[in-house]
């Protein structure tokens, strides 16, 4: 059976901390897709086809990776793709306690699914998303935490 993971969040926007994660994964599974949640409790700043759009940029050159939008539970978007894994980045602490309370969770929901966890590297620790999106509401520079289509994207829209 193949070993495809499922890498849930809303990717708004994709940072080099979420790069990290994915580059980091790979040799681990056989296929990994980014599954960018709607998340009513969130207004995100960029369109889900920007995102996907980002996704599939960075990774136009490798097979492995796949992007898709999705609504409702992660689990059952697993059994959608027909991924096994659940992969989850963990900067602090605090993160894995909540990722754990949601692993637990999901594995309730369905006792197929594992998920696995990645601490980030050191230099990516502090890059959240919600960090850089208030930094470029405030007109900052956000271009180190970002991958270079990211940048690109965002510059050139901001002109």
């Amino acid at each position: 059976m193949p070993r495809i993971c499922l890498f849930p969040g809303t990717f708004d926007p994709v940072t080099l901390g979420h790069i990290d994660i994915i580059d980091r994964a790979l040799p681990l599974f056989d296929k990994l897709i980014v599954g960018i949640g709607r998340n009513v409790n969130k207004a995100p700043m960029y369109s889900e086809e920007q995102r996907l759009q980002w996704l599939r940029e960075i990774y136009k050159d490798d097979p492995k990776v796949e992007a898709v939008v999705y609504d409702g539970l992660t689990v059952d978007c697993c059994k959608s793709v027909g991924a096994n894994f659940i992969l989850r980045g963990i900067r602090y602490v605090n993160d894995f306690e909540y990722e754990k309370a949601i692993a637990d969770m999901n594995r309730s929901l369905d006792g197929h699914v594992e998920t696995i966890f990645l601490t980030c590297l050191p230099q990516f620790t502090s890059v959240a998303s919600t960090l850089v999106r208030d930094v470029l509401r405030n007109g900052g520079d956000v271009s180190q935490f970002l991958p270079a289509p990211v940048n690109l994207s965002i510059k050139n829209n901001s002109k």
